[in-house]
């Protein structure tokens, strides 16, 4: 007689190409949250017009925006932001280890996350090393911020597969 399993663990997925990869909802969801939304365009902590949910590209002081179009907006950076990790990882990821680099890359710029440390043990294939550096990207303007802290380890979490965005 077969034995019936009661309780079933959900996989971890294989790692895929990157180039298969997308920003999924839940991602999108984390960087919400991290983000937090303001319908007027504001000075960042490093002083960069910024609105809806972190947008900065062609943003101006006095701008508005509805939700839904801070959600347009955060869909089309963080696609962009997506886009730019496949152009510098070469290795393939778990969706889980890419929400977080999305994340991340998000916040310090496509162009800062592929010259980075972090992508350089990444595709040398340390992927536990290439988590761990998520935490170093705790400054900006020179200071060192707390929600920024906060953020790096939820994401550091994420991409070693503790958590999910």
């Amino acid at each position: 007689m077969p034995v019936l399993k009661t309780t079933m663990e959900a996989p971890k997925s294989s790692r895929m190409p990157v180039g298969t990869l997308f920003v999924l909802a839940a991602c999108l969801t984390a960087i919400m949250g991290y983000e937090g939304h303001k319908e007027e365009a504001y000075l960042d902590s490093v002083g960069v017009p910024t609105i809806g949910y972190g947008t900065t590209e062609g943003v101006e002081l006095g701008q508005r925006v509805t939700a839904a179009e801070a959600e347009q907006l955060l869909l089309r950076d963080a696609t962009q932001v997506g886009d730019a990790i496949k152009t510098c990882v070469t290795v393939p990821l778990h969706q889980y280890e890419y929400d977080a680099f999305v994340s991340l890359a998000y916040n310090i710029g496509g162009g800062a996350f592929c010259k980075s440390t972090l992508v350089k043990k990444l595709n040398a294939g340390d992927y536990t090393g290439a988590c761990n550096e998520i935490p170093r990207w705790v400054y900006a303007g020179g200071q060192k911020l707390h929600g920024l802290e906060i953020r790096r380890e939820r994401e550091r979490k994420t991409c070693l597969g503790e958590t999910m965005p």
